[in-house]
């Protein structure tokens, strides 16, 4: 499997580890992994950031597929597959296009800003 296709891959088990995690059939330590996994994927904030030539990059190229990988364990292959079939069905108009996920970040975000601004005006 090259990288293309690797990173296909993982964009697919994104969605499916956001339906698993809704699930019942779910066992609680892969609700925590799985939580973990999609709390880091749409953080801002990394570990190692962005702008730190090569590091800040391959942090997300490490540390996300690692953590994608711990949380497909944890998860029942039977739970796993049905969801990926649902995912699959999905296509484009699925999870990863509703831009409403992004709303509690975007809050976040814009109350550190707002606390600066006010901490440097006064």
């Amino acid at each position: 499997m090259n990288l293309k296709e690797k990173a296909k891959n993982l964009k697919l088990h994104i969605p499916v580890i956001f339906l698993c995690l809704k699930s019942k059939e779910t066992p609680l330590a892969a609700k925590i992994s799985a939580g973990v996994t999609i709390a880091y994927f749409l953080s801002p904030v990394d570990l190692i950031p962005d702008f730190i030539p090569v590091l800040g990059y391959l942090d997300d190229m490490i540390i996300l597929p690692l953590l994608i990988a711990l949380t497909i364990k944890l998860i029942p292959k039977e739970t796993m597959e049905k969801y990926k079939k649902e995912a699959e069905s999905r296509g484009e108009a699925g999870i990863a296009k509703k831009w409403y996920f992004a709303v509690p970040v975007i809050i976040i975000w814009m109350s550190i800003l707002f606390i600066i601004i006010k901490a440097v005006i006064l």
